[in-house]
Order: C-alpha cells, then structure tokens, then sequence
C-alpha cells in the first residue's frame, strides 16, 4: 500500500470509518502477526498481543505522526506488549504451532507429497530450536531483517539502538544460530535438505 493511500485511510479511520479501519487491519495483521510469532514462538500470545495492539492504535490514531511509518508506529506497540506478555508467560518455541500458523496464514499448497512435508517441518523444527538460542534482541534483528526485510536503518529505529549495535546482533545471531546447527548434525541436515 502506498504511504499516500495509508495515509488517506489512517485520516478516515481516525474519524470514525469503519471501513478504512478494517482496511488498515487487513493490510498490515499478517505481518504483525508473523513478527510476534515468530519473537515468542506461540500463537495464543501472538494472537493477544496482535489485538490489542489494534486496539491501542484505533483508541489512540489521533497520536500518530504522519511523518513516520504507521507500521513502525505499530510494530513499536506490538512489541511493547509483547515485552509486557513475557512478564506474564515465558515463551515457549513450539515449531509446529509456528509451521501451522505460517502455512494457514500463506496458503499451504494442498496435496504436497508426505515426504516434502516432513522434511520441512523438519527444517522448521530445527530452526526454531536455534531462534531460541538467541537473545530477545538478536531474534528481533534477525526476524525484522530477513522475515519483514526491514532496512537495517528501520531496525534499528524501531529498536532504538544504533546502526551498529543492529549490525552486531544480526552478525552475532546468524552466527550462534549456525552454531546450534553444527552442533545437532541432524538438524543442520534437515536445513540444508531444505535449502538444496
């Protein structure tokens, strides 16, 4: 959606259509939805926090200042929540809650062969197993970076820290992520069975 078009539709909701906020809703639900999930690896907190997090946005639209990205602004309010939803649970990194919900949200092809299935649940298995490994803000780097293709300059906005320290926790993150792979031969040939 172009920033003009949003912009348009972010002015029509803040007055009261409907219409225009559902709009907003449908255009950026997926991939917040998909950046929660994949930073606490459950779907019942990534569905929670998703909703309030349009919940706060409407109730306070009139706060948001147009020279910025409105899914900065509303990535910024999912991952506040997030934080505070940890406080109340600990993630838990159920790969095939994230294999599912990933598949329900992008269309799973119908009818794909038992095998191919496997091996990427599989592949799914073990990544999630090394994104657990990461800290908060690796994982957070990683996934915005390679998951939502932010720019790094985003990123680190979005994070509040600087270019650098983004670079740092992408380098270190990839890193210790192919460490744990290494590390479980297993499952670095589930990744790379995937990848071939």
């Amino acid at each position: 959606m172009l920033r003009s078009d949003e912009r348009i539709l972010i002015e029509r909701a803040a007055a009261g259509d409907r219409d225009a906020a559902e709009r907003l809703v449908r255009a950026h639900q997926d991939s917040v939805y998909a950046y929660i999930l994949r930073l606490s690896g459950r779907a019942d907190i990534a569905e929670d926090v998703v909703q309030e997090a349009f919940v706060r946005v409407f109730t306070h639209l009139d706060r948001f200042d147009p020279r910025f990205r409105f899914s900065t602004w509303l990535f910024t309010i999912a991952r506040r929540l997030y934080v505070n939803a940890c406080q109340k649970h600990r993630p838990v990194y159920d790969s095939d809650a994230v294999g599912r919900a990933s598949n329900d949200r992008s269309g799973a092809v119908v009818g794909a062969d038992a095998m191919d299935v496997e091996v990427r649940a599989n592949a799914r298995e073990a990544l999630s197993a090394a994104l657990a490994e990461l800290t908060d803000e690796q994982r957070e780097a990683l996934i915005l970076f390679h998951q939502h293709n932010w720019p790094i300059s985003l990123i680190a906005e979005h994070m509040g820290m600087p270019e650098g320290t983004v670079k740092s926790h992408l380098h270190r993150s990839r890193r210790k992520m192919r460490l744990a792979l290494e590390a479980a031969p297993k499952s670095q040939s589930s990744v790379e069975e995937v990848w071939s």
